[in-house]
């Protein structure tokens, strides 16, 4: 038989700490840290810990990247903020974390500061987590930090430019006055739901207002479940489910609208139209997820021109700025037959990405992200 996996270290706290952070005390925040990454809380039989001084806040990250590393420990300063240690190191390490005392010799330091980070090896990227002391004067850096560090990957113009500062804005106000992340997707489904009937009846202007409100509160509860690490599966499921399914509802109530409006499509075009679309929509999907099984990682973090493409590939928010701009001329009919163009477009680059990685990789070159 094989060999039973090792227990999970314990995540335990050293010392006590009343600044809030996202509306939760350190001590709140560590527990569901350990909840959400499969740790022990508080045990005190347990084989190995990670002591967490809670006069500093960190990354989620940095557990995880602990939890194989024993004999570890993090730093700030100098100071030992986080240690993986086995059972007879812990008092000693707790008494250099509270009272400055020495850490055992064999322990290995790790400097939060050093420039290189650390490797994600799930998102197969390297990346800069934050740990930083917990005092009233840093919580709105480290609110801004830990927000900007819940977005893991690459996305597109709008997302990266123009609301970062309205969901920031939300996220932290959802987060004071208690919101779940559930409660922000409710209030974004309504909204979504709103734009659809908006767009069929093809009052567009309204459609693309509610529609605006309900992307930036698309942002808002992904950020909101993982800065208050409140991620559940109900919430992911829906969120992604909501995220997957809408689109091409937008596209076609859209493009029905257009005779509400005075600009109809004739019926060939309009079928034209939609059958691009939808090919394309569905077909990119499964390329991306083509992309993943067999290179374990996304198409957008490939090469620098995968994350670059990521900012204007025909998805949804690229998609209503051409809408948009359609709409400000006053042809919306253009504006849904130029997103089936883009849409095609956009499935042949990825297509093509995805053949020559396959051909890379048959020549024994291999694909890692330009991240990395």
């Amino acid at each position: 038989m094989p060999a039973p996996a090792p227990a999970a270290p314990t995540l335990a706290p050293v010392g006590d700490n009343p600044v809030l952070l996202w509306g939760m005390t350190a001590h709140e925040r560590l527990r569901r840290i350990a909840a959400a990454q499969g740790f022990g809380f508080e045990a005190v039989d347990a084989p190995s810990t990670i002591l967490s001084d809670l006069g500093h806040v960190f990354d989620p990250a940095w557990t995880a990247y602990l939890r194989s590393r024993p004999g570890t420990v993090l730093t700030r300063g100098r100071r030992p903020i986080l240690a993986h240690v086995a059972a007879p190191d812990v008092p000693a390490t707790r008494a250099a974390m509270t009272a400055g005392a020495p850490l055992p010799a064999h322990l290995t330091l790790l400097p939060a500061e050093r420039e290189e980070g650390i490797f994600n090896e799930s998102l197969r990227k390297r990346e800069r987590p934050f740990a930083e002391p917990l005092v009233p004067a840093t919580v709105p850096a480290i609110e801004r930090a830990s927000y900007v560090g819940a977005y893991k990957g690459v996305t597109d113009l709008l997302t990266l430019y123009l609301w970062p500062g309205w969901a920031f804005a939300l996220t932290r106000i959802a987060a004071r006055i208690g919101l779940s992340p559930n409660g922000v997707t409710a209030i974004g489904t309504v909204l979504c739901i709103v734009a659809t009937v908006a767009f069929w009846h093809g009052w567009f202007w309204t459609g693309l207002a509610t529609g605006l409100a309900f992307m930036v509160l698309d942002t808002v509860d992904g950020k909101l479940a993982r800065c208050t690490i409140t991620s559940s599966r109900l919430g992911n499921a829906w969120d992604h489910g909501i995220d997957l399914v809408h689109p091409p509802i937008w596209w076609w109530a859209w493009a029905t609208g257009c005779a509400a409006y005075g600009r109809p499509l004739d019926d060939r075009l309009f079928w034209m139209t939609m059958a691009a679309m939808l090919f394309g929509y569905v077909v990119q999907r499964l390329i991306e997820g083509a992309f993943i099984v067999r290179f374990g990682m996304h198409i957008h973090v490939w090469e620098r021109f995968d994350s670059r493409f990521r900012l204007v590939t025909a998805r949804r928010n690229p998609n209503m700025v051409i809408l948009f701009a359609a709409l400000v001329i006053g042809r919306p009919d253009w504006g849904i037959v130029a997103v089936a163009v883009w849409t095609t477009l956009s499935l042949v680059v990825h297509l093509v990405r995805l053949v020559q990685a396959v051909v890379r990789k048959q020549r024994g070159v291999p694909i890692v992200s330009w991240l990395a």
